[in-house]
């Protein structure tokens, strides 16, 4: 009778299922081992899908907070190193943080009031020109061996400015999420100012408070990754500006040389464009090669466009590999995705933070995975830049 009370080598199988098997599961001969691990993975998934979609919606109801807080971390990931380095020659703390501030206020609004200056002195040349191109052209397409009518020519623009207004909704409303109203846009402006200030004044402090809120088993992770993903923002920003500057001479040298009107505007239009990655700069671009070929023809335009598409080349084959990959390590593929997916969700703010948001994603998911906070707890820049380091995966 003792041998009854053996474990036969079906009842052996079936307890090795039953322990490799996720906790709770019951385990049923029927259903493959791999079937049921699936499964264990499945419900994670979707769970992990969920709290992303509930957060993507608490993002989007809370947009006028979450958007200036996003570009006040973009602007001190450029200003901190700045402020740090004054500080470190002798400036106080406070006429330091002062400084960049309004050094930093200074610049773009010297910028924007140098374009609205020249756009409100050249738009009514513009104007007139841009009628007069377009019966120039109304007039070829009528007597082109086409053979077109008026009536045709009328349908196939209206046509066409249906479908840019289509196509441009997502960023439409993605500009319409910043703020739809003067009082949501002050708000949003007066948010960003004070997280800034903040953000120069005590952004360490704060970053402590925030790291005290979790276990305490958990602080020295989740304080290395802070950091690690600290140092890859304030890399890219830095990084991103060399880039921008980068475009904008070289497209607003082309236009200079081939003698379109508008040159700085089109320069500071490429330059900001350009923090948009991929497609920033050759939207820009684009609006310079129409004013070329409003202004000079299409020979000219032709030329712009040849420019535009150099300056491209130079950007994806020189500087996004060697200078922005040593910032931040991320395929331009995922680039090109991350833009795609960030402008359909929230428009030109996700076009804009869709990168870097990404890339501190990136490295704070490598620098907890990988166990790296058990070795450095505190990384230094070396260690996000350096080939071999935390942001390669």
């Amino acid at each position: 009778m003792i041998w009854r009370n053996r474990p036969t080598r079906g009842d052996e199988t079936q307890g090795d299922a039953v322990s490799g098997s996720a906790a709770g599961a019951v385990a049923d001969p029927s259903v493959p081992r791999g079937m049921v691990i699936a499964g264990a993975w499945s419900w994670r998934i979707l769970l992990l899908v969920a709290v992303a979609g509930v957060l993507v919606w608490l993002v989007t109801q809370l947009r006028v907070i979450v958007i200036p807080f996003l570009v006040a971390l973009l602007i001190s990931a450029l200003l901190v190193p700045l402020s740090g380095w004054l500080q470190r020659h002798g400036w106080p703390k406070g006429l330091a943080v002062v400084s960049v501030l309004v050094g930093f206020l200074v610049s773009v609004s010297g910028l924007l009031l140098l374009v609205v200056l020249q756009i409100v002195d050249g738009w009514p040349s513009l104007r007139d020109r841009s009628i007069a191109s377009y019966g120039d052209f109304k007039d070829f397409l009528l007597t082109s061996p086409l053979h077109l009518t008026e009536a045709q020519i009328n349908g196939y623009v209206s046509d066409a400015v249906a479908a840019i207004q289509q196509d441009s909704q997502p960023l439409v409303r993605g500009a319409l999420s910043v703020g739809s109203t003067a009082g949501h846009v002050g708000a949003g402006l007066v948010l960003g100012l004070f997280a800034t200030i903040f953000l120069l004044i005590g952004g360490a402090e704060i970053w402590r408070w925030v790291v005290r809120l979790f276990p305490r088993v958990s602080r020295p992770a989740i304080d290395g990754a802070g950091r690690a993903g600290w140092l890859t923002l304030t890399n890219f920003v830095k990084v991103q500006i060399f880039v921008a500057f980068v475009d904008a001479v070289g497209i607003g040298l082309g236009a200079f040389f081939l003698g379109l009107p508008l040159v700085a505007p089109i320069a500071i239009a490429v330059f900001l464009g350009s923090f948009v990655p991929v497609v920033g700069a050759v939207a820009t671009g684009a609006v310079a090669v129409v004013i070329a070929l409003v202004y000079n023809g299409w020979v000219v335009a032709l030329l712009m466009l040849a420019v535009v598409i150099l300056v491209q080349q130079i950007e994806g084959h020189l500087l996004q590999p060697f200078v922005m990959g040593s910032a931040v390590k991320v395929h331009p593929l995922a680039v090109v995705f991350a833009v795609a997916a960030g402008t359909l969700v929230a428009g030109i703010p996700g076009a804009l933070f869709a990168v870097p948001f990404v890339a501190v994603l990136n490295v704070m998911i490598t620098y907890v995975a990988r166990g790296t906070w058990r070795e450095q707890p505190r990384p230094v820049e070396r260690d996000v830049t350096q080939p071999g380091g935390l942001t390669d995966v």
